[in-house]
């Protein structure tokens, strides 16, 4: 983690930005919770747990900066709440997910399963791609189960 917390330190400095107290809290939390797409206000009482006077403004202010740098991507999963996700390490897309609308869980797809797709937006339309987001909705195999179970 302290790597991690390194590199993210020297990001922010490369941008003119320092890692203060408050934004390291918030950093950590996000570390230690990584796979757990948390909104701000999850952040928020993780970070009050850990230092209590921080505020949820200044939570929210680190989060919008942390996704302004590409550190965090800010993401919804069409539930009207915005997560944050740190970005993996020397990834150049961010990446995908399969979001339940039974449970509500979420999984990742770590693999970019768009390079082809990308390549012919550019050669085909002319449009430099930067990031993109691919988000699956559907029933995950535990509710499929459960579905099967109760019939």
């Amino acid at each position: 983690m302290e790597q991690r917390i390194e590199k993210i330190k020297k990001q922010l400095h490369s941008q003119s930005y320092k890692l203060t107290p408050q934004r390291e809290a918030t950093v950590r939390v996000l570390l230690e919770h990584e796979e757990d797409h948390l909104s701000a206000e999850d952040v928020y009482l993780l970070v009050k747990e850990k230092a209590p006077e921080i505020g949820l403004a200044t939570v929210y202010r680190t989060l919008e900066l942390l996704s302004e740098l590409k550190i965090v991507d800010k993401i919804n999963f069409g539930d009207g709440v915005s997560r944050y996700d740190l970005r993996k390490e020397g990834a150049e897309h961010f990446h995908h997910h399969l979001v339940c609308v039974e449970c509500g869980s979420v999984e990742e797809i770590v693999e970019d399963l768009l390079t082809d797709v990308e390549s012919r937006v550019e050669k085909d339309w002319g449009f430099q791609v930067k990031d993109h987001r691919l988000t699956f909705h559907g029933v995950c195999k535990k509710c499929q189960v459960e579905t099967v179970k109760s019939s």
